[in-house]
Parts: structure tokens; C-alpha cells; sequence
């Protein structure tokens, strides 16, 4: 049987760290976890985490290719929660020894907080998950969708969700790139530390008690030059797209210039584009976002891509 490009890797907890008020910064060691990820090419990574039970035992879990349907054969009650997160940063010593940094958005007010938001609000050193991340070496597994080609710049916008991995593209761009970065947050205290290029600007936008999106849309749209206006796209669609139900329970916004998941004509690249865009987070918002810059602005799909990470109102799955 092929090896898959992905390895299942039991993952303990090295070190906990609560680095603002909304993220709690964990870091992964172990034997397992050598091999695993692409020093230099993690950008927006995903990983898959699977949280223990209630009894606290992890499953038993080969590093296999039909690792997933393996997991889902367990029964629910003893598999745990499987939850995507991104890579934060990727530690690897000459040794061999490596050290994976996953950033938490914590998530504690009553009825919101899920498996993975009440076991980082708990971790401590010597607690372990199962970890699914590439193995060294391949890249043919996907997971990484931030491909902006020979842009002359970037706009990478996403809320807190969507922190870890624009500070992580941030940080493996090239010392010569240009363009910006817009992070929405809950707090002002949630503003962290990015080592960015010195021609990237990265804006904090703090949003109070404010709908995700309040903050981070007027500020994208006024940086492309078509601030909100009454009646037009802007902070009103925070309201609209973060608070709606979207397009089914689950459904999430899912467009890059390779994939369409509302199954639209993707097109040929026209070539060179002058900006690429990376946009991620709460659905509502992203989808908002998407319609305003690819309907309204004319903005080609080509140089574009657009996630929802997580959607209001919704429990995430897997």
C-alpha cells in the first residue's frame, strides 16, 4: 500500500503559553512528530487534531492511508473531536527533534465553546492529541492554498481564526514583499508579534463587542478605494453575512483559482496579476467580502482566493 502524504502522529503537549486574552499558544513535541511538516513551506498549512473523549483516552489510531475511515470506525463515543487548525510555526533542531506550535482561539462564553476551545482553556505539558500533518518531504497532499504567484503584492484579510496562518504566510514571504495585512481580533490585547517583510503593513483591528466583520470589512474596502456607503457593501454586511445561515448547516465558502466548491466556471489565468488576494474566517464575512471584490470590483477568480473557516451560529465538524 502507498504511503500517504499525511502522517498520524501521537503528539504531546511541550509547552503552554496564554498569549493574549482570546489565543493560548501550545507547542507539540515528541518522537512522533519527527518527519513531520515542510520547514519553509508551512503558510496556511492545515492539520487535523483529534481531541480525547470524555474519557480522556485517545483512540488507537495506525499511521495509515485509510487513517480516516479507520477513525470513523471507532465508535463516536471513544474516536474524540476531530478539529482543522493551521500550523503556527515549524521547529526543527539538526537533531531531527521538532517542535509544532498550534495558536488556540479560545471560545469559552456558554453555548459557544466546543471541544477544542474547553481542551486548550485546560492543557497542560504532558497532555497529547493525534496530530494528521504532512509527512517531510511531500507536498502532494494539499492543505496549502496561498499560491500568489509572480503578484507584484498581497492583501491577506481574515479574523481571529484566519491569525495564525496570515502570521505564518507573514513570515515565510520573501524580505522583498510588498502589500498588507488586515487581522480582525476581538481585543486590542490580541495584538501579537509578526515578523513581516518591512513592505508589508499588518493592521490589528480590534472589534469590541461588535459582529465578526464590522471592522475588517469597512477597512478592506477602504483600502481598495470604495469606503462603505449607506445602502452599499460594508459593515452593514457583517450583520447580513455574519449573522445568516448561508447555505446549509456545514457549507462553508470555498474558492481558489483552482477549486470552485459553488461549482463556478473557474477560467483561464489571465497571466501576471498585480495583487493577489487571500481572505479567510467566518463564512458570512468571507462570502460578503467575495462578492464585493470578484462582482463588484471585477477582480479576476484567477488571483483570488477566499476561505470560511468556521461559520456563526454553527458547530464545526472535522
Amino acid at each position: 500500500m502507498a504511503q500517504s502524504p499525511f502522517a498520524v502522529a501521537r503528539a504531546k503537549v511541550v509547552g503552554v503559553e496564554r498569549i493574549s486574552p482570546t489565543f493560548v499558544r501550545a507547542t507539540f513535541g515528541g518522537e512522533p512528530l519527527r518527519g513531520i511538516g515542510n520547514p519553509g513551506r508551512t503558510l496556511d498549512q492545515r492539520i487535523k487534531l483529534i481531541f480525547p473523549p470524555e474519557s480522556g483516552a485517545l483512540p488507537q489510531l495506525a499511521d495509515a492511508p485509510d487513517w480516516y475511515a479507520a477513525w470513523l470506525a471507532i465508535p463516536e463515543e471513544a474516536r474524540g473531536s476531530m478539529r482543522t487548525y493551521s500550523i503556527r510555526e515549524l521547529q526543527v533542531e539538526q537533531s531531527g527533534e521538532t517542535r509544532l506550535v498550534v495558536d488556540f482561539v479560545l471560545h469559552l462564553e456558554p453555548g459557544a465553546t466546543g471541544p477544542a476551545s474547553l481542551w486548550a482553556s485546560r492543557a497542560a505539558v504532558g497532555d497529547e492529541l493525534l496530530l494528521i500533518a504532512p509527512r517531510r518531504g511531500r507536498l502532494d497532499g494539499g492543505g496549502i492554498e496561498f499560491e500568489p504567484g509572480a503578484a507584484a503584492s498581497v492583501l491577506l484579510a481574515g479574523d481571529e481564526t484566519a491569525a495564525p496562518a496570515i502570521a505564518r504566510i507573514l513570515e515565510e514571504l520573501p524580505a522583498e514583499a510588498r502589500g498588507i495585512a488586515f487581522i480582525e481580533v476581538p481585543l486590542a490585547a490580541d495584538r501579537l508579534p509578526v515578523d513581516a517583510p518591512a513592505g508589508v503593513e499588518v493592521r490589528w483591528l480590534p472589534r469590541g463587542a461588535a459582529l465578526h466583520g464590522a471592522e475588517l470589512i469597512p477597512a478592506v474596502l477602504e483600502h481598495l478605494g470604495d469606503p462603505p456607503r449607506a445602502g452599499g457593501p460594508g459593515a452593514t454586511d457583517a450583520e447580513n453575512g455574519a449573522a445568516s445561515g448561508g447555505q446549509g448547516a456545514e457549507q462553508l465558502l470555498w474558492e481558489t483559482p483552482q477549486y470552485s466548491g459553488l461549482g463556478e466556471e473557474i477560467g483561464q489565468d489571465p497571466g501576471r496579476h498585480e495583487r493577489y488576494f487571500w481572505i479567510a474566517g467566518e463564512s458570512g464575512v468571507v462570502t460578503s467580502v467575495r462578492r464585493h471584490l470578484v462582482r463588484e470590483l471585477g477582480i479576476a477568480r484567477s488571483q483570488v482566493a477566499f476561505m470560511g473557516y468556521w461559520r456563526r451560529g454553527v458547530a464545526m465538524k472535522g
